[in-house]
């Protein structure tokens, strides 16, 4: 069941609404929208006012009235049966000529970590993508994930990259945003492909930034892939993309898994208000500085366990 609820606040809790959600904060361009963030459990939509001192804020997902009501006490939710969803429109690959893409995962789990890879995909190779079923990462259960994971890497060039979260800690205290982190890793798995395969023209990314942005981010760096495609939800385009998005997932899920058995813990996926739960349990049995080492400490659910704890 989804939950849909809306809000309204005054200026001062709307920008500490957009604080505590800065790090899952997405792009959007939408007119009358000042703050737009989302995960997997829930998606945030933050509007301008003609009235500038109330604003209207509306929470959907399965968390939706559990983090609406940090900000109002008396939300209210409507529930949505998930079965009248539209679903979304399978993956019609637009370009299916020789192409290198990347997508990445993990960027809104609280647990786990950042993965980025890049694929290589030719356009003999669209048949078998298609009949094993490959398509956007997101829309793919966890067991498919694995299945389809295993023999992607074994039969197709990729790059691959992770950042665990005490390296990601130490970059956001030298003040450097996911974005940036982000642009890096992609620039490195798709400048690893592009060496390999230096006449290859069609090199595409998922879009997280603006394109100026995204090469601002890259000035220091001294090997940049210049000429790339930017589109939003590229997995859904671009079948190199929806490559590097599985092999991306694939990765993160081993990683998670090994994590679980480490702890002897189901380490669970996103950031919502039952993450914060586990991660309670996990302190209780760990404590705070183990915990340290395996979250996203700018999280919301992380301000929120360093006031209990």
């Amino acid at each position: 069941m989804i939950e849909k609820v809306t809000i309204v606040v005054d200026e001062i809790t709307k920008k500490k609404i957009i604080n505590f959600y800065g790090s899952i904060k997405k792009e959007n361009s939408g007119q009358y929208i000042d703050f737009f963030a989302q995960d997997k459990n829930l998606t945030l939509t933050v509007y301008s006012s003609k009235k500038s001192e109330q604003f209207k804020v509306f929470f959907a997902g399965n968390n939706a009235l559990y983090e609406a009501r940090r900000w109002d006490k008396n939300a209210e939710a409507t529930i949505e049966n998930e079965k009248k969803v539209k679903a979304p429109v399978k993956a019609s690959w637009e370009v299916l000529d020789t192409q290198i893409g990347s997508d990445e995962v993990g960027t809104g789990d609280f647990f786990g970590p950042i993965c980025v890879c890049a694929a290589y995909i030719r356009n003999k190779d669209i048949d078998k993508l298609r009949k094993l079923g490959v398509d956007d990462s997101k829309r793919l259960k966890d067991e498919q994930i694995m299945a389809i994971g295993k023999i992607l890497v074994r039969d197709f060039e990729y790059s691959q990259l992770s950042l665990n979260n005490e390296k990601y800690n130490q970059l956001v205290d030298k003040k450097m945003n996911m974005n940036e982190m982000k642009a890096k890793m992609h620039n490195r798995c798709l400048l690893n492909l592009k060496k390999k395969h230096p006449n290859c023209k069609n090199v595409l990314i998922d879009q997280f930034a603006a394109e100026s942005t995204y090469y601002k981010y890259l000035e220091k760096e001294k090997d940049v892939v210049k000429g790339l495609a930017f589109k939003t939800k590229g997995e859904s385009y671009f079948p190199s993309v929806a490559v590097g998005s599985i092999i991306a997932r694939y990765s993160f899920l081993q990683k998670l898994e090994a994590m679980s058995k480490k702890y002897g813990m189901k380490i669970p996926h996103g950031a919502s208000g039952k993450v914060t739960e586990f991660a309670k349990q996990f302190i209780r049995k760990y404590g705070f500085d183990e915990l340290d080492k395996i979250v996203k400490k700018n999280f919301a659910n992380y301000e929120e366990l360093t006031k209990l704890f």
